[in-house]
């Protein structure tokens, strides 16, 4: 939800990192940026689940990458 809601916003999200602790939004906004970014129309619950397990495993695979590391590769790779 953070990266989505970042994206929207037009936001550089090279730099950004989840908290999981930062507690952001209701969850009806959270269901929104869902609903918007699945990319199914009128999507069932399970395919909601999964479009969320993917991404996530996307993203914190990309947190963890040294090719996404802002600091390592600096303007090299911008947008990577």
């Amino acid at each position: 939800f953070q990266y989505l809601k970042r994206f929207d916003q037009g936001c550089n999200l090279d730099t950004f990192c989840y908290t999981a602790h930062s507690v952001e939004g209701s969850p009806a906004e959270c269901l929104q940026q869902f609903l918007l970014h699945c990319g199914i129309t009128d999507p069932s619950w399970s395919e909601l689940r999964n479009f969320t397990w993917f991404l996530n495993i996307q993203l914190r695979d990309c947190e963890a990458s040294v090719f996404c590391n802002p600091d390592f590769v600096q303007d090299t790779l911008q947008g990577f």
